[in-house]
């Protein structure tokens, strides 16, 4: 399990000591923890604590990432969880937990795991269980999932594969700003074992849907998505609705991927922070 960070150290004792409710930011592929900055901002002023912790060997800016992408390989689904989990335990409040892309699988993982007060999953990556496999979900993971030596390395997206994955709601100038402000290096192993959960009985992308400790969940999926397309985060709802927690799903209309951190952001936050107010 890899160590927690000096940064993730003063965020847990800040949360610990400021008598609020944490929530957890979980980012996914291709991204930082800072892709959350201003998410952070609105959920503090609502009056909770937030926390933002980093995939383990993280770096801290976006420049670092693209100049050293070989600390992103290697990182597994229960290796990501487990850190993330370790955080979590580590407060002394029950948080809530609130994921992007495959920071929308690992935050189910957590909630499944009973550690998450609520938690708002957005454009989740698929579980075991969820069948869909749409054209453009391939077509968005073809970078990593075309060749199998990917598995072991970190792997970067141009820019037209980061358009179309991540930013093709939005016009071309802000698509270009999102790449040069966002866009980092990625593990490949979380997408092959997402890729092949459906075929593995023992894959690490296996949600426990059914933990009555698991507390509401929030599943948010936007309507012009390539890489989460209404059909898997559907799916995952259709999973996850079993739960004797309460489950819900809304779709964002006109919204891609990059819905966290476009220009629309407010909106997703707004939406994750109604959900979160509504149970802690």
């Amino acid at each position: 399990m890899a160590a927690i960070t000096e940064r993730e150290e003063r965020q847990i004792e800040e949360a610990n000591t400021s008598g609020r409710t944490p929530v957890v930011f979980v980012h996914g592929l291709w991204l930082l923890p800072s892709s959350w900055d201003r998410w952070r901002v609105v959920f503090e002023e609502a009056g909770y604590t937030a926390l933002t912790p980093g995939w383990p060997d993280d770096p801290n800016t976006v420049e670092e990432a693209n100049a050293h992408p070989e600390v992103f390989a290697h990182k597994s689904v229960k290796q990501v969880a487990d850190h993330f989990e370790e955080v979590v335990r580590r407060l002394t409040r029950r948080p809530a937990v609130v994921g992007h892309s495959f920071g929308g699988l690992l935050t189910q993982l957590l909630a499944g795991r009973g550690v998450a007060a609520v938690s708002v999953a957005v454009d989740p990556a698929p579980f075991r269980g969820v069948l869909p496999l749409p054209i453009s979900a391939l077509k968005s993971s073809s970078p990593v999932l075309g060749n199998p030596a990917n598995y072991n390395r970190a792997v970067p997206l141009t820019y037209e594969q980061f358009r179309y994955a991540f930013a093709n709601a939005v016009d071309e100038d802000e698509a270009k700003d999102l790449y040069e402000t966002y866009a980092v290096p990625a593990s490949g192993v979380p997408l092959f074992q997402a890729a092949t959960a459906n075929l593995n009985p023992w894959t690490e992308a296996k949600v426990n849907s059914r933990n009555p400790d698991r507390g509401p969940l929030l599943i948010i999926s936007g309507e012009k998505d390539n890489t989460v397309p209404w059909a898997i985060a559907n799916a995952s709802y259709k999973k996850q609705k079993r739960n004797s927690s309460l489950t819900e799903i809304v779709e964002l209309a006109n919204r891609g991927h990059s819905l966290t951190i476009d220009r629309g952001w407010r909106e997703v936050a707004d939406t994750a922070l109604a959900f979160v107010r509504r149970f802690a």
